[in-house]
């Protein structure tokens, strides 16, 4: 797998550095330079970067501001000089954050990093054996056959696991996890709620029984959890 590659920063010596790292890591490709985050608003859009190398103070629009505008698909390392940003950074879904002077090993755990993201997101649901999500500033990899059930907070979402007393939680929807998990192990019983079928031991009074936690069943899931139900008669 090849990931396309653009680099944005306003010192000709970052610039030339990152530039040379890009093109000795085999499963990297440069599409684009640029020497300012104005220039990369306009001259980018059209290249379809999997990966954006990004300096963040910049003259005229930063780049935490540019990183709001940049295409969903694409994962953000910010290379930076000043170690303040890095919660910003974070906030602002990037997937790195590399503290200038960058050397080529911590580039490179990055450029993995970025390579494992693209790789599983690659995969059919039914593929995948775990999913990464971020939680406190970090990816963390979750083991799918470890989850008991995932509950939804507005924004937030609770991914409760048989090994860990306290959930890990992400800032992602209901929706996007949803996504992420394959229906053939995953099913949705409430809006609040994502449970792991072959999890469910016990079902009382319209309610899902994990140890000393109730999951309910909404109205407009019943149905499809009954059909589950007799099927696993």
């Amino acid at each position: 797998m090849v990931l396309r590659c653009a680099i944005v920063d306003d010192e000709p010596l970052a610039l030339g550095l990152l530039e040379s790292y890009v093109n000795k890591t085999p499963f990297l490709e440069l599409s684009g330079v640029y020497s300012s985050a104005v220039q990369a608003m306009k001259e980018l859009p059209d290249k379809n970067v999997d990966l954006l190398l990004l300096d963040i103070q910049m003259p005229e629009l930063n780049g935490l501001e540019y990183s709001k505008m940049v295409d969903a698909h694409t994962r953000i390392v910010f290379t930076t000089a000043f170690d303040q940003y890095a919660i910003e950074g974070y906030r602002v879904n990037a997937l790195d954050y590399l503290l200038k002077p960058i050397s080529y090993v911590d580039f490179l755990q990055a450029a993995n990093k970025a390579l494992k993201w693209f790789e599983l997101i690659q995969k059919r649901p039914e593929e995948k054996d775990s999913i990464f999500v971020k939680s406190d500033y970090k990816l963390v990899q979750v083991e799918l056959k470890k989850i008991l059930y995932v509950e939804g907070l507005k924004d937030y979402i609770k991914i409760y696991t048989e090994d860990s007393l306290k959930p890990i939680l992400s800032l992602m929807s209901m929706k996007a996890m949803e996504e992420l998990l394959p229906s053939s192990q995953f099913m949705r019983v409430h809006r609040s709620f994502i449970v792991q079928k072959n999890k469910i031991k016990v079902v009382e009074r319209g309610r899902i029984v994990f140890n000393k936690t109730y999951v309910p069943i909404s109205d407009s899931y019943k149905q499809a959890f009954q059909t589950f139900l007799e099927e696993r008669s």
